[in-house]
């Protein structure tokens, strides 16, 4: 009954974080990865080229993002959708329109700045401000938009590429970011949500403000960054490299197309459920262990050749995705406060972002080099779970501090 009455009390604002994280779905790798064959062909790219171009637009797109982050501190959500979403509908424009390799460079870097990049910190920024005691519910729910997004948009994609080719499909995607995503965003956002008398009172604390320069000079932060850093840089790997590993073990395109859907369902539940723990507990105790699923799913897909590993990753990716998206949103306010988030959450995801371009960029190149794909990605797996037990002391050292 509560969850109702918060949902209906908070439908406009959650409304809008949905549609900010589903529509920033057009920068995101799992959705520009289902062109890189097309790419590929008609550039003349090997896979390491091609990767190495992404890789290099994402590192300029993670290097902007400091400098725009801090408007999120300074700028209402309304005011910065409206300029956002037409700058995002035309590099989706210009993927469709591009025939050479700078302007190719050119439209990855805008699409990976504005969508991945700007759509979802403003989303996550804002949520993170609205609520206090109720914040993990409240962007697990808006969350749920990049998961929509995960779940329909790479099996519509595939078959509206088939029926139209590539190039229309990014005409389309640019007209529904410009004559549905921006009313229906702007009009969401255009009121501030204020607090209410009605609001619980928060059972996990906010840390005292933090400037962004104390937060760089704390190695307790880079050392939560190894934990945060592989759901982007690994699942940018395995997205971005998804044709090459389906023609590695001879399945189908469609099929694994497919499992996003399970993907997207297992993330939508276990958003869910991730961000009534965080309210309750707080992210700090989830954190040593929301890598474990991931790890397993990666040992998984690395050593077992039959389709229905492919099924049984994404199924323990979207456990471990889903805790991910709750924690990154509401686990910095717990560490460093409210008032510079935006300045903070900007220096945080051109972090994510940059290892979201290095995966991608270091896979194709060591596939180039010879190096087995299923052996990398079992080293993935490892990486997972060692650092799942390096954050068992790293928190304790935290709370202590708190």
């Amino acid at each position: 009954m509560q969850f109702l009455v918060f949902l209906r009390d908070n439908a406009r604002w959650l409304g809008g974080g949905f549609l900010l994280f589903f529509f920033s779905s057009f920068g995101q790798t799992f959705l520009i990865s289902l062109s890189a064959g097309d790419i590929r062909l008609e550039y003349g790219l090997s896979h390491g080229g091609f990767g190495s171009l992404y890789m290099a637009a994402t590192l300029a797109s993670a290097f902007t993002l400091p400098r725009l982050g801090h408007l999120a501190d300074h700028h209402s959500a309304k005011k910065l959708a409206l300029v956002m979403l037409p700058m995002l509908a035309l590099a989706a424009a210009g993927m469709a329109l591009s025939h050479h390799v700078v302007t190719l460079f050119v439209t990855i870097y805008l699409l990976r700045l504005l969508g991945q990049g700007m759509m979802s910190h403003l989303a996550f920024t804002t949520m993170a401000r609205w609520f206090s005691a109720q914040r993990g519910r409240a962007i697990s729910l808006a969350t749920l938009g990049l998961n929509t997004g995960e779940a329909v948009l790479p099996l519509a994609f595939v078959a509206l590429a088939a029926s139209l080719g590539w190039r229309n499909t990014w005409w389309l995607a640019a007209g529904a970011l410009v004559l549905v995503a921006l009313p229906l965003i702007a009009t969401l956002v255009s009121v501030e949500r204020a607090p209410k008398a009605s609001d619980p009172v928060a059972r996990v604390t906010t840390a005292r403000d933090w400037s962004r320069s104390e937060v760089l000079r704390d190695p307790l932060f880079y050392a939560v960054m190894l934990a945060m850093v592989p759901p982007a840089f690994i699942g940018n790997t395995i997205f971005f490299h998804q044709v090459y590993l389906v023609e590695l073990r001879g399945w189908s395109l469609t099929a694994f197309a497919s499992s996003f859907t399970l993907y997207a369902l297992m993330t939508i539940a276990f958003t869910l459920i991730s961000g009534q723990l965080i309210d309750r507990v707080g992210g700090l105790r989830l954190l040593p262990f929301y890598l474990l699923p991931l790890g397993l799913a990666l040992l998984l897909l690395g050593s077992v050749q039959a389709a229905w590993s492919m099924f049984a990753f994404m199924a323990l990716y979207g456990v471990s995705n889903g805790f991910s998206l709750s924690l990154y949103g509401s686990l910095w306010p717990e560490l460093y406060g409210l008032r510079n988030l935006g300045a903070i959450r900007a220096v945080i995801l051109s972090m994510l972002v940059f290892a979201s371009a290095a995966g991608p960029g270091l896979g194709g190149l060591l596939i180039d080099a010879g190096v087995s794909y299923p052996a990398l990605i079992v080293g993935l797996g490892v990486y997972c779970v060692v650092i799942s037990m390096v954050m068992l002391r790293v928190t304790r050292r935290l709370r202590a501090r708190a």
